[in-house]
């Protein structure tokens, strides 16, 4: 092979960012990079399928330092969707060192590395190493991946990301204009090598959402996105494995770089429900209930000092002039109310949807109402205690 000829295998610009093809014919070091970073994979996943490992290095190609993503492709066709990782390497005495998304090499191989922002380094520092979901806090601050003020269809209800796995991280969505928008502002990245399908974008707080199915999706490497920014349309891509039926965004919920269940978190004014079996759990505005195939209103992010009022089956819920029934009534607030909460403290107890608390919540008018008909995301005050 001529000198010219290793050239053009070198570096391949794909959507904005470098992938280096990880082949027989690329530069020396390129084969057991590809190697060490599969042998990761290979430990890491949980696909009950795949169709081999791709290596995608969008940042210090040909150098001793890498970043990029890499991805457990799954076959097209295939009622599963493939895993991905952000990852970083670095070559040391002719061996590669490789972290994964979510491991201690990871932070440890990012804090050094010249190719990673700063802003990065400290958004991949907030990531523990032990995955865990909510630890009690299911506030997201997220809006649904759409328009606020619209409504899309929920084809699917919660279900894993690959199907019928667990946890139930996933939702199926659709309509509208089609355009699929960041549920928060973070950072986002393409996951597939040909720039294709898929956008990672993490959060704060720990937190990061995936869309998959993308048509005409923005290319992203570290990319700084707000909420609401434009990620790409509803699509049927399958350009990393897995199947679509019909036009739509696959919308899943990481924390701790894992798949966590959606079930009780917030999201654009909804809590979800998981059910029996994937694809049919529902969601909750107060007390309305929404099942798969009916219309999703994006009421926008719920403030983390905010709650939803749900009377639990009824039309409204007292307010009172203190935190107990045995303060004057001070009027009501109707099912389904966003509301800010100044502070909260404990009182006469009661049961509502969300189970038993004596917890009461003052509302910026002054007037106070039981927690237990309220979602809040928190069984403890959002806001601090009322002196």
């Amino acid at each position: 092979m001529t000198f010219n000829s290793r050239l053009r295998w070198a570096a391949v610009l794909t959507a904005g960012a470098l992938a280096v093809p990880v082949t027989a014919a690329a530069a020396p070091q390129q084969p057991s990079l590809q190697q060490a970073v599969t042998a990761k994979v290979s430990l890491a996943k949980t696909s009950k399928a795949r169709s081999g490992v791709q290596v995608n290095v969008t940042r210090g190609a040909g150098t001793g330092t890498v970043f990029g993503t890499t991805v457990a492709l799954v076959p097209q066709g295939e009622d599963s969707h493939p895993e991905g990782w952000l990852f970083a390497a670095r070559l040391v005495d002719g061996k590669w060192q490789v972290g994964l998304e979510g491991e201690q090499a990871f932070s440890e191989l990012t804090a050094a590395s010249p190719v990673v922002s700063a802003k990065e380094k400290q958004l991949f520092g907030q990531q523990s190493f032990a995955p865990q979901a909510a630890g009690g806090d299911f506030r997201t601050g997220m809006r649904l991946p759409f328009a606020t003020g619209t409504s899309w269809s929920m084809p699917g209800g919660a279900h894993g990301w690959a199907g019928t796995d667990t946890p139930y991280s996933a939702l199926d969505l659709a309509g509208g204009n089609g355009q699929v928008l960041a549920a928060r502002g973070g950072t986002a990245y393409t996951m597939c090598g040909n720039g294709k399908g898929w956008i990672r974008v993490i959060h704060d707080r720990g937190y990061a959402t995936d869309y998959y199915h993308l048509a005409g999706n923005i290319a992203a490497n570290g990319l700084a996105v707000s909420e609401g920014r434009f990620l790409g349309n509803i699509g049927t891509d399958v350009s990393c494995g897995g199947s679509a039926n019909g036009p739509h965004v696959h919308f899943a919920l990481r924390q701790n770089s894992a798949y966590v269940g959606i079930a009780g978190h917030n999201v654009g004014g909804w809590v979800f429900q998981n059910a029996a079996t994937a694809y049919n759990g529902t969601a909750l505005h107060g007390s309305t209930v929404r099942s798969p195939g009916q219309q999703l209103y994006n009421y926008g992010a719920l403030g983390f000092t905010q709650g939803i009022m749900d009377a639990f089956g009824g039309g409204t819920v007292n307010k009172r002039t203190g935190p107990g029934t045995n303060y004057a009534l001070a009027g009501s607030v109707a099912d389904g109310t966003t509301v800010n909460i100044s502070c909260s403290k404990n009182g006469t107890s009661h049961s509502g949807r969300w189970g038993s608390t004596s917890l009461w919540n003052r509302l910026s008018d002054g007037t106070w109402v039981s927690d237990a008909f309220m979602w809040t995301g928190l069984s403890t005050p959002v806001n601090g205690t009322c002196p």
